[in-house]
């Protein structure tokens, strides 16, 4: 029986060897044979055409969010294909959508609507900000002020947990710095800096409003008070280990003091 030659040609185009590779990979991943991927594709470009993204302005607002979107994902060290770039960022300004949404697109929530943004993200990603301008009609300008102004956001993005170190004179003379060097130690990092796996941000601060517990260090929105150095290590990798629940008083909203000191010797 004769061997089948491989196909060189597809719909009157003669094929390069990295474009056979392409079509074969596409119709292993897809489960789609090479008629249907084209079929498929044709559909997209009737679309595309229709909804006039191949023209002014739309088709280089399109081309701006592309960009975009690979930037996005360059700077969270997430190299990712194009079309896997693409595909997230619809994914992330769906999200965006919904919270915008959720307050009727009413351009005087737009504080609140950034917070959410910033609570779900750790940051404001420039995509985010892109779309919530073109949603409120709000100039990107005047966002950015606002985004610069109050300290609850970051333009920069920012680690899963963020910690701080009280280096306030109550905790300074009770060895805050020491607290802050094996927190730089353990995490790699300086204050102002995030983990290159997005999971940490280290601040060093001066004040945590509880003086008589220092030195302080505090994690999201729990406080380690009395603390020693030799501890930091123990405490902020139960957090990488995602070791961490939350108890029900921290989801009423009241903040545990975690006490490190040793427990008093018994008479």
């Amino acid at each position: 029986m004769k061997k089948e030659k491989a196909k060189t040609h597809f719909v009157g185009v003669r094929l390069t060897e990295e474009q056979k590779r392409a079509l074969s990979k596409l119709e292993k991943t897809s489960d789609l044979s090479k008629t249907d991927i084209l079929l498929r594709g044709l559909e997209l470009l009737s679309e595309y055409y229709s909804l006039g993204l191949d023209r002014p302005p739309l088709n280089a607002e399109l081309k701006k969010l592309e960009n975009e979107a690979m930037h996005h994902f360059q700077e969270l060290k997430r190299i990712k294909r194009r079309e896997e770039s693409v595909r997230e960022m619809v994914q992330e300004l769906r999200d965006i959508d919904k919270i915008i949404d959720e307050y009727n697109g009413d351009k005087s929530a737009l504080i609140q609507i950034l917070l959410k943004i910033q609570a779900k993200n750790h940051w404001l990603p420039k995509p985010a900000l892109m779309w919530v301008s073109e949603r409120l009609d709000i100039p990107m300008s005047q966002i950015l002020n606002i985004a610069t102004f109050y300290k609850a956001f970051s333009l920069d993005p920012q680690g899963e947990h963020l910690v701080r170190v009280c280096l306030g004179t109550a905790c300074h003379v009770r060895g805050g710095p020491k607290i802050l060097d094996a927190a730089e130690q353990f995490l790699g990092v300086e204050p102002g800096e995030t983990t290159s796996d997005l999971k940490f941000t280290l601040e060093g601060v001066n004040c945590l409003g509880c003086c008589a517990l220092g030195p302080v260090m505090m994690v999201d929105d729990v406080h380690y008070g009395k603390l020693d150095s030799s501890k930091v290590g123990e405490i902020l990798s139960k957090y990488r280990m995602k070791e961490v629940e939350r108890s029900e008083d921290k989801r009423k909203g009241v903040i545990p003091i975690i006490h490190e000191s040793k427990p008093p010797k018994s008479s």
